[in-house]
């Protein structure tokens, strides 16, 4: 793709009212009114071929409004987890956008463009050090793709952190031209503790994301309220904790965007057939992890 189309393709997230939009799309993806959820999800599945044959409710006519439609679970056994409880598996189906080594505290974006641990985990410096010359991968999720976020590794939470933020479009054009993109949009960082050190999932806002969701606190910021950062830490057992089997749920988008997972330095080889643009689906192995010591 040309430099040129490029830049127009990120026109629409530099110039339009991006919260005000996502907002919009929150009142409009929850109306059931029947002709208009429908008009939506049948829009969908045309524009990009939504593959239901996975789904727990394949007729696209049985949802109740647009947003139970794109956040729609997956009949059992559909995405069946690979390999042990060693195996680091993919958190969604979609492209894998860039994966590899953090260098020191700087992870690629795009060819020519990174960002830093602090700045993407919202200046938990602590935790970044603790992920320094560590490993990542970065996970696209298209229109068309499932919607819900599972657990790499098995783990308990640590902590989540909800760092307001801009909400740039998360498609390869802006990741390829808007300057720290992850960093800059809004962000939901959770840190569970594995058996291999600590493992960090981002999910990553983006325009017309109106809600990220997890299986522990549900709705996390609805209406777009929140506008400093906040985190609330969890103990490790007892009332509260919260304990996730690998491949188990962790949350979902409504609307499509992007997981970054973080692993701790010397603690996971990649699968070798791995390469940036490959299709993935949910539960299919990444690499191998040691445990820590």
């Amino acid at each position: 793709m040309s430099w040129f189309s490029d830049q127009l393709a990120c026109l629409p997230s530099r110039l339009l009212p991006q919260h005000a939009i996502s907002r919009l799309i929150y009142v409009l993806a929850r109306s059931r009114r029947p002709w208009f959820k429908q008009l939506l999800i049948n829009g969908l599945v045309r524009a990009y071929r939504v593959d239901l044959a996975d789904a727990q409710q394949p007729d696209p006519h049985d949802y109740p409004d647009f947003v139970s439609f794109f956040t729609r679970a997956l009949r059992d056994g559909a995405r069946p987890v690979a390999g042990d409880e060693q195996t680091l598996v993919s958190p969604a189906d979609g492209a894998l956008s860039v994966h590899g080594r953090i260098d020191g505290d700087r992870l690629l974006q795009a060819k020519g463009r990174s960002f830093t641990l602090g700045e993407l985990l919202g200046g938990d410096f602590q935790l970044a050090d603790e992920l320094s010359d560590g490993e990542f991968c970065t996970v696209y999720l298209a229109p068309r793709d499932y919607h819900r976020v599972h657990m790499p590794l098995a783990g308990t939470l640590r902590s989540m952190t909800h760092i307001p933020g801009r909400l740039f479009s998360v498609q390869g054009a802006t990741a390829r031209h808007v300057d720290r993109l992850y960093a800059r949009n809004e962000r939901l960082v959770c840190v569970f503790d594995t058996a291999a050190g600590p493992l960090v999932v981002v999910l990553v806002g983006a325009l017309l994301v109106s809600s990220i969701t997890t299986v522990w606190a549900g709705e996390i910021n609805p209406h777009g309220d929140r506008k400093r950062l906040w985190r609330q830490t969890y103990p490790a057992s007892g009332a509260g904790s919260v304990h996730l089997a690998r491949g188990a749920e962790l949350g979902h988008f409504a609307m499509g965007s992007t997981v970054i997972v973080l692993v701790p330095a010397g603690r996971l080889s990649w699968d070798a057939a791995l390469h940036a643009g490959v299709a993935l689906r949910c539960g299919e192995a990444l690499g191998t992890v040691t445990p820590a010591d």
